[in-house]
C-alpha cells in the first residue's frame, strides 16, 4: 500500500472505529446492566410506536412492595435477585407481544400489544424467590392501562393511569393485587 492510500485509509479506519464504540455505549446505556431489561429511554422508544400501531395495546407498571425491608433484612444480593428475577418473569409473560423495561429501583414497565391476562402475570411475580437457601417472599404491586380506554393514545397519559392503578393497588389494606384504572 503506498504512503498516499495509507494516509487517506487512516482517518477512516479511525471513524468506524469510533462509530463502533459510539454505537456499542448506546446500545448499552439502553440495557440495564442487572435485570438486561431495556431502560427508561430503550424501552419509551419502543413502546410510543407500539401505542401507535396497536389499539389494544396496554401498558403495564409495576413495583415490589417492601423493597427497602427486603435489602434490609436479606441483604443488597437478595434483593439484586429479587429484582433480576422479577424481570425474568416479567420479560417471560411478555413474549413476543410485548417489551419489559425497568425503570430504576424497583420500578418496573411493560407494554404488550393486545390485552394479555394480568392474573398470570401478577400470579407469576408473587411467587417466592429463592436465594441463598431461603424462600423469600415477593409482593408486587401491579397497575395498568388499556390506550384503547384513553382519550388520546398517548404514553404519558397511559403511563400515569397505569401508575395511579398501582398505587390504588399498593393503598388496599391487606390485599396486593392487580387493578385496571379505565378513563
Amino acid at each position: 500500500m503506498d504512503t498516499q492510500a495509507l494516509a487517506l485509509a487512516l482517518p477512516l479506519i479511525g471513524w468506524a472505529s469510533h462509530t463502533a464504540l459510539l454505537t456499542h455505549r448506546l446500545a448499552t446505556a439502553r440495557r440495564d446492566p442487572l435485570t438486561g431489561l431495556r431502560t427508561r429511554a430503550g424501552w419509551t422508544a419502543l413502546a410510543e410506536r407500539v401505542i401507535r400501531r396497536h389499539r389494544d395495546a396496554v401498558v403495564i407498571l409495576l413495583d415490589l412492595d417492601d423493597f427497602k425491608n427486603l435489602n434490609d433484612s436479606h441483604g443488597h444480593a437478595a434483593g439484586d435477585v429479587a429484582l433480576a428475577v422479577t424481570a425474568e418473569r416479567l420479560t417471560t409473560w411478555c413474549g413476543r407481544n410485548g417489551i419489559a423495561g425497568r425503570l430504576g429501583g424497583d420500578e418496573f414497565v411493560a407494554i404488550a400489544r393486545h390485552a394479555p391476562d394480568l392474573e398470570s402475570l401478577h400470579r407469576a411475580l408473587r411467587q417466592p424467590v429463592a436465594h441463598a437457601g431461603h424462600r423469600l417472599p415477593v409482593s408486587v404491586s401491579v397497575g395498568s392501562c388499556h390506550v384503547r380506554d384513553l382519550p388520546v393514545r398517548s404514553l404519558s397519559d397511559a403511563l400515569a393511569a397505569a401508575d395511579s392503578a398501582m398505587y390504588a393497588a399498593k393503598g388496599t389494606a391487606g390485599r396486593r393485587g392487580t387493578r385496571t384504572l379505565s378513563r
